[in-house]
């Protein structure tokens, strides 16, 4: 009697299978990687929030370990096939967004303003069109940027602590002009609108801070500007 079924087609089936596990496997390992050195640039930056004078030299260490990061890219770009980035994209996209956020606080504190997407995806070695292949995903871009919001924050607070009266008036206005940008946007991604939803607690947060520093007297730009709205107009 013979097979109505051809029992070979599950040998393929199952190399198919084998070489699909086999691939998310080396996928994983190379992310794993990559999540051991945002993990030590997350560390070296965490000084900010204890120590004011180290914030340069906490910016450099982690660079380095941004750095690193690119090769693992390529890594990555080598293993996934041509045209199958989204097919394998959950496996990176986490920390993905946790290397954006890292690369935007390293650039703001250093320099005090936004980073672009084009910037991140030349740091971290990745390109910023799908066309191209392995490359930076916008809405990844977006959700990184989101979580600066939280850690400055968190920032703003403990200069305070740490006797620094300007500096939460400074990231008062960069996160006041980033939820206006946010705001231009049309989010249809589910993620990414429920992130964008929690920006106005941050910006609440700080706005706090801000008027706490305000109504002690403590900022000295605060002063002068109500030293300059309180002078009389010359005739």
């Amino acid at each position: 009697m013979s097979n109505f079924v051809n029992l070979d087609i599950f040998s393929n089936y199952q190399k198919y299978i084998d070489n699909e596990q086999e691939l998310r496997e080396n996928i994983r390992i190379v992310v794993r990687e990559i999540e051991h050195l945002a993990k030590e640039a997350q560390i070296k930056l965490q000084i900010i929030h204890s120590d004011l004078s180290q914030i340069s030299g906490a910016c450099g260490l982690a660079r380095k370990q941004i750095e690193a990061c690119a090769e693992k890219y390529q890594k990555l770009a080598g293993l996934v096939p041509a045209g199958q980035y989204y097919r394998y994209s959950d496996h990176w996209t986490y920390i993905t967004q946790r290397l954006i956020f890292l690369i935007a606080l390293v650039i703001y504190l250093e320099a005090g303003f936004l980073v672009t997407r084009e910037t991140v995806a030349e740091m971290l070695g990745l390109k910023t069109s799908q066309a191209e292949g392995f490359h930076l995903d916008v809405e990844d871009y977006l959700l990184g940027i989101l979580q600066l919001a939280s850690e400055l924050s968190r920032f703003a607070t403990n200069s305070v602590t740490m006797g620094d009266y300007e500096r939460p008036l400074n990231i008062s206005h960069f996160i006041g002009d980033l939820n206006t940008g946010f705001r231009l946007l049309n989010l249809k991604n589910d993620g990414l609108r429920k992130r964008f939803d929690a920006l106005k607690y941050d910006v609440k947060k700080i706005e706090e801070v801000v008027y706490d520093v305000s109504i002690r007297g403590l900022s000295t730009k605060e002063k002068d500007q109500q030293e300059e709205q309180a002078a009389p107009v010359p005739e």
